[in-house]
Formats: C-alpha cells, sequence, structure tokens
C-alpha cells in the first residue's frame, strides 16, 4: 500500500485555501518526492483558483507552469521528483472519491501521453476542529484503485 506524506508546510496550504473556499470545491496537482519503497513526500502543490461550484473541474493549464518550474528546480531528476497525482475538497461530502473522481484519475493514468505508472487522488476537508482530514487512493493503468495511507507530518 502506497504511503503519502504531505509536508507540514504543504498541510497549511491546504487548510488556508479550504478556508477561503468555504463550501466550494477547490483544488490543484501534488507534486514531491519519492521518499523510499512505496512512500511518496508532497513537497509542492497548486491551488486552482477557478471553477469548482459544487463540483471541483481541473484546469490544467493553470498547473504547467508550475509543474514545469517543480521540474526546474529537482534538476529534472524525474526518478525522484515528479508529479504525484491531484487533490481536491469536499467540503460538504465524504472525503471520498465519487465515481466521477475516479473516473477522472483513471483517465489520467490511463493516457499514455501523460506516461504516469501511478496517480494519487487526495480528497481533504476541514475537521470541526478546523484541522485538516482527508484520504488518499491511487491509481493504476490498469484500472486497479487501492486506498493509500494519508500522513500528515508535523
Amino acid at each position: 500500500m502506497l504511503k503519502l506524506i504531505l509536508a507540514p508546510e504543504v498541510a497549511e496550504e491546504i487548510t488556508i485555501a479550504l478556508r477561503k473556499s468555504g463550501d466550494r470545491e477547490i483544488g490543484g496537482i501534488l507534486m514531491g518526492e519519492h521518499a523510499g519503497p512505496d512512500e511518496f513526500k508532497v513537497t509542492k502543490i497548486t491551488v486552482q483558483k477557478r471553477g469548482g461550484i459544487s463540483s471541483f473541474i481541473r484546469i490544467i493549464e493553470d498547473a504547467v507552469g508550475k509543474l514545469n518550474a517543480f521540474f526546474r528546480q529537482s534538476n529534472n531528476d524525474y526518478s525522484r521528483f515528479n508529479y504525484i497525482g491531484e487533490w481536491h475538497s469536499h467540503p460538504l461530502f465524504t472525503p471520498y472519491p465519487s465515481s466521477k473522481d475516479d473516473n477522472s484519475m483513471l483517465e489520467i493514468v490511463m493516457d499514455e501521453t501523460v506516461g504516469a505508472n501511478f496517480a494519487v487522488l487526495v480528497i481533504v476537508q476541514l475537521a470541526p476542529d478546523s484541522g485538516l482530514i482527508g484520504t488518499a487512493h491511487t491509481y493504476l493503468p490498469n484500472g486497479v484503485k487501492s486506498q493509500s495511507y494519508l500522513i500528515f507530518q508535523r
């Protein structure tokens, strides 16, 4: 089972974005480092500021520049630093993927032009105490989806 660690600054960035968005779904992409066998640390995200009244719709053009900057900063070491997947909020629903979420992630990971070996979807929401809660799911090109460990690093 894949373990996904959110760096403290990433969790804080998501928390702030969720507070600002209220009941509107928001999201973005996850970028990070391969930290060990089946373990990845999310060190950068994008926060899409457009769209998503009752559901989140990814606008890839918003993320391309930040993704390219991330690759440049990591010296294009794709085996260690790479795109990990997507994140979005479910402020009014449980933080689990809908069938639409599953289909979107499978489209990404099965697209040969993307070239991903996997993609992770993190769904988050604010807890009643204003903390962050969420789930992570990994999607493979063969159509398999599995729940993953999501760790909020302190």
